[in-house]
């Protein structure tokens, strides 16, 4: 699936959970989608435009100290749908971490050290933020939605889990490396 269908998918998404403004679009996808996704008030705009030309989201007129609020139309639900049922194509990888890594010898073991240890700490600060999403989710009533957040909190959290498995695991591998001659 291209970028812009993607960025589609996003804003139709957001919309159909409660019409909103592109700046309430945008902090609601930076704070509930942010964890596995994101998007730009560059991407948002332009894909509003284009969803209101096609009928997909309509707009209300600007309230007093807001911008725009957009809703999904029916039409804009149908073309959810068929965006969420598109095969998923996994973009080629871009790993700076895994990159330096494999060219690590030029930096030096200090220099990887520092950058898997910051890299750790992240990975331990995300895993957090997930599990306080998780026990938000789990204090608020039940919803259709509920079980589809559960599981996309679920899958952060085993790969936040799997990433400080590995990061211990490559410290651990650094640590007993030789020293390299000089």
């Amino acid at each position: 699936m291209a970028r812009t269908s993607q960025t589609k998918l996003a804003v139709l998404g957001g919309l159909s959970v409660e019409p909103m403004t592109g700046y309430a679009l945008r902090q609601a996808i930076s704070e509930t989608l942010g964890h596995f996704w994101s998007e730009s008030f560059g991407q948002i705009y332009p894909t509003l435009a284009a969803l209101e030309a096609d009928g997909l989201v309509r707009r209300a007129a600007a309230g007093a100290t807001s911008g725009s609020v957009f809703s999904i139309t029916d039409a804009g639900l149908d073309e959810l749908r068929r965006l969420l049922a598109e095969p998923i194509a996994s973009p080629p990888p871009r790993n700076g971490l895994l990159l330096r890594l494999f060219f690590g010898r030029h930096l030096g073991a200090d220099e990887v050290r520092r950058i898997l240890q910051e890299s750790l700490e992240d990975a331990v600060a995300a895993l957090s933020r997930l599990q306080a999403v998780s026990a938000e989710v789990s204090g608020e009533p039940e919803s259709s939605d509920t079980p589809f957040w559960r599981m996309t909190i679920s899958a952060g959290e085993h790969h936040a889990h799997a990433q400080i498995a590995w990061l211990e695991e490559s410290l651990a591998t650094l640590d007993a490396a030789p020293d390299p001659p000089d």
